[in-house]
């Protein structure tokens, strides 16, 4: 049986302290798995996301809500809507809706997509930050939330305006440009609290300024990984995207997360991944692994 967006809830929600966070489901995509896994044979990674004819597996396109005591903040958002038929092809791109699935999660939650205070992107990729814009009518690009200021490293967008070879074809300034027309950027450098509750943390390797987002109230602690981990599948160290520009940084990166994680038994976010929306390590295991 093949997954399609349409089997994935809207919308989930959880707890964390005072601070309620939703998981937003905004489709799927699906990418090369040798792409997903690096070094790691398929006959083992096969075993944990099956692909299709074309060497695909299905990843989903989740983004955060949280209902920060002084915003409401969406982490990352999706591929959006604008793209051609010839990319929704190659990416097998499952997320229509009013105008797409990530708009229609955030009315699932409770919420309207001008309600959100805060656009916080992990990094620019365009399937994590392709929901920033969208073409209105008259074919001009315009940001999806125009009261929204938006976060983001100032490095990891000075980065992607750079447009070398190996990561322009990640980096399209359709999703980020007209946010700067806007004047809607709010860049941070470092380790950051973004709102009460809420701040980022630098995890690199994926891309150099690449970071995670912690959400922490009355001792408990949601960690949205985005693409340090981007499924349960890449929780053992060496389990590394050949997309990561520096592999041996990301691996760094995650003993860090896991480390910390395990001790603090944080709620841990998968971004990707279309089977497991979240979970908290098993204390009794040295391997990073789930609890049952």
């Amino acid at each position: 049986m093949t997954i399609t967006a349409a089997d994935l809830p809207l919308s989930r929600s959880m707890q964390i302290g005072s601070i309620r966070i939703h998981v937003v489901e905004a489709g799927l995509q699906w990418l090369d798995g040798g792409a997903m896994f690096g070094v790691v044979p398929k006959p083992l990674w096969e075993r944990r996301i099956p692909a299709d004819e074309r060497n695909r597996i299905p990843l989903a396109l989740r983004c955060l809500l949280i209902e920060a005591p002084n915003a409401l903040v969406l982490v990352d958002t999706g591929i959006g809507g604008k793209e051609s038929d010839k990319f929704i092809d190659l990416y097998r791109v499952d997320n229509a809706g009013e105008p797409t699935r990530l708009e229609d999660g955030i009315r699932d939650a409770g919420f309207e997509p001008d309600d959100v205070d805060i656009v916080l992107n992990t990094h620019l990729h365009f399937d994590h930050a392709g929901g920033n814009t969208f073409l209105d009518p008259d074919g001009v690009l315009k940001p999806a939330f125009p009261r929204a200021r938006h976060v983001v490293q100032k490095a990891e967008l000075e980065f992607a305006r750079g447009g070398n070879e190996r990561v322009r074809a990640s980096y399209l300034a359709k999703n980020f440009e007209p946010v700067s027309e806007a004047g809607l950027w709010d860049l941070v450098e470092g380790d950051a609290e973004i709102t009460s509750g809420v701040r980022v943390v630098r995890t690199p390797g994926h891309t150099p300024h690449h970071h995670s987002v912690l959400v922490t109230s009355a001792g408990d602690t949601a960690c949205y990984l985005a693409d340090v981990c981007p499924t349960s599948a890449h929780m053992p160290l060496p389990w590394i995207m050949g997309y990561d520009l520096e592999p041996m940084v990301t691996l760094e990166s995650k003993r860090s997360l896991w480390t910390q994680a395990r001790e603090e038994e944080w709620l841990l976010v998968f971004e990707h991944d279309a089977s497991v929306p979240w979970g908290r390590l098993d204390p009794d295991s040295e391997r990073p692994r789930l609890r049952e």
